[in-house]
């Protein structure tokens, strides 16, 4: 295969998965292979250890047999076989059983590929040539997997891997690996206490102390601000809804899997947490007549929804089990959509600005292989995403397609923003929805005097707080912009002797809404600068004899950047304005 073909790299990772079992089944023999494909950037094989104990101590053993067996693998030669002969590889394998019992039922040809001394049970594809393509390899990392991602069944050990065409950009991709460590948002998240878990609360349940639910606060008051400039209103919803509710949104047939489930004591009703809030926005909507003059509608709502992820699933904040969106839906004539979603677009362009994140968009639409699982009229459905591509080009945006990533309801506009290590995250959303006010049975009275049906635009900007808090924190590697930081300034007396000194800074810093703090440990200087800086505090002002006779500060960056007799009130207007205008840069 030429190595230009889009398909080659995820050959060759799912080649080395290969190599990889080959040299942990020449290290433990009794192991039991399960499945092994190629991911986003590498690949991973799971195992069934037994009572053996494998971890990264083990992983230079393993790389030295993968370079050791490679030399004699020329190629991949491939074996057709019945069901019966498959049976008789795997004799002592429950797991390749299931899927040769599995893949066989479904009338699939069943096929070995063998390399070297090794064969194995898969599908195919492969490079042509492993001994000499094969060389520029790592292994990552172990976890547990469920077999088959079911925890009913039993834990395997997954084995993570990586490999690269040249030995450039093997090297790369681990050095963006060792930044994106450093960066982690759980690992920041407990050194500068902004939120923890706790295994008497939950997993994927977070709990923000103060310093992190002030950022968390400062994200939502600044799209609010944001929202209000153009028009949006404030709801405020329950937690939970009956079952009936989520039956004719459609959430009930097509996401109750993923919802909480509430039990009453005194009723017999079925409820259930909110996993989204338009259902419940519906009813707002529902709650009195609408004319034509009163629309648009614009509701927006930070209120705690809770989805039921599954526990190998639920990572840091990025995925939660409870967590809030900056969602709003909008109810609005069809001649009122293009303008009230420019206008969307057009706010999330300048909060994107502010995080100086790069973006492009997806095209979200339905899965061509299974239109069924989408509720609504097929022929509504070309008509809205069609006019998502009219509404995109029309604003000059940068789009992909996104087959299968549309909501059961409606296809979306799904903003990809990239952060400081190149990494792509899903953030702002923005929807057409015909099927809601249709299941509802929504209207209003237009100008004739007849009952129309409204549109629902569902969007969001940020999406839910919790991973725009990880996005930022791992952004900015806890460095946050003035605006967002905790503490904005660190007040450092030299000695004990500007201790009075320092309170008086303090509270002239207060006054003017400056979060600041007062360092009055009997510490010195130096630790002290070294404690603000790993809290990555963005100034620091210092103290000392000098500064007491001049009447004036001595201010210290964050990034060690020092500036000797400045003025207080000139500092405090220099702060107030990077924390007014929302500075990246200190």
């Amino acid at each position: 295969m030429n190595k230009q073909s889009p398909d080659y790299l995820d050959h060759l990772r799912h080649s080395t998965a290969h190599l990889l079992a080959a040299a942990v089944m020449e290290l433990w023999p009794t192991a039991k292979k399960t499945i092994g494909p190629s991911i986003e950037n590498g690949f991973y094989f799971d195992f069934d250890f037994g009572d053996t104990k494998v971890s990264e101590d083990d992983f230079p053993a393993i790389e030295a047999k993968m370079k050791e067996i490679i030399g004699s693998w020329k190629g991949f030669e491939r074996i057709e076989l019945s069901k019966e002969d498959a049976l008789k590889e795997y004799t002592d394998n429950e797991y390749k059983k299931e899927l040769i019992e599995e893949f066989a039922g479904e009338g699939q040809t069943l096929t070995l590929y063998k390399s070297g001394e090794y064969s194995d049970l898969c599908r195919g594809g492969h490079v042509e040539h492993p001994n000499s393509e094969i060389n520029h390899f790592k292994i990552l990392s172990i976890a547990g997997a469920y077999w088959r991602g079911d925890e009913k069944n039993k834990m395997l050990t997954r084995i993570y891997g990586t490999v690269f065409p040249t030995k450039v950009e093997l090297d790369a991709y681990l050095l963006s690996i060792e930044e994106a460590r450093k960066r982690d948002h759980r690992k920041l998240g407990k050194e500068l206490d902004l939120f923890s878990f706790s295994e008497y609360v939950g997993s994927g349940l977070p709990l923000y102390s103060p310093k992190g639910a002030l950022v968390r606060r400062l994200l939502t008051e600044f799209i609010e601000e944001e929202q209000v400039a153009l028009g949006y209103t404030q709801v405020w919803t329950p937690q939970i809804a009956k079952a009936e509710l989520f039956k004719i949104s459609g959430h009930y047939d097509k996401y109750k899997e993923d919802m909480f489930k509430v039990m009453s004591n005194y009723s017999k009703e079925e409820f259930f947490l909110k996993p989204m809030n338009c259902p419940q926005h519906t009813q707002i909507y529902a709650a009195r007549p609408r004319s034509y003059k009163d629309l648009p509608l614009r509701y927006s709502d930070f209120a705690m929804l809770y989805r039921d992820e599954r526990p190998g699933e639920l990572s840091g904040l990025a995925r939660v089990r409870s967590f809030s969106t900056d969602d709003c839906h909008i109810f609005c004539r069809e001649d009122q959509v293009d303008e009230e979603i420019d206008k969307a677009l057009q706010m999330t362009k300048k909060v994107m600005n502010v995080f100086g994140f790069k973006y492009r968009y997806r095209l979200s639409t339905r899965d061509p292989q299974n239109k069924a699982k989408y509720l609504g009229d097929p022929k509504t459905w070309d008509k809205v995403e069609a006019w998502a591509v009219e509404i995109m080009k029309r604003n000059g945006i940068e789009y992909y397609d996104g087959p299968g990533e549309a909501a059961f309801y409606a296809p979306k506009m799904d903003l990809m923003a990239t952060d400081a290590l190149g990494r792509e995250w899903q953030l702002s959303t923005v929807q057409i929805d015909y099927v809601q006010p249709e299941r509802f049975g929504l209207a209003y009275t237009d100008s004739d005097g007849s009952e129309k049906r409204p549109i629902m635009l569902h969007r969001a900007v940020l999406g839910s707080a919790e991973r725009a808090m990880m996005i930022l924190i791992e952004h900015f590697a806890g460095s946050f912009p003035v605006w967002l930081s905790p503490v904005q300034v660190k007040v450092l007396p030299i000695s004990e002797k500007h201790l009075l000194y320092a309170k008086e800074i303090e509270g002239k810093l207060k006054e003017r809404g400056i979060r600041v703090e007062l360092d009055e440990r009997s510490e010195t200087l130096n630790a002290k600068i070294r404690d603000a800086q790993l809290s990555k505090i963005p100034y620091m002002i210092i103290l000392g004899d000098r500064e007491m006779e001049t009447a004036q500060i001595s201010v210290r960056k964050r990034d060690n950047q020092k500036y000797e007799g400045t003025d207080l009130s000139e500092f405090i207007n220099f702060v107030l304005d990077k924390a007014h205008t929302k500075h990246i840069e200190l």
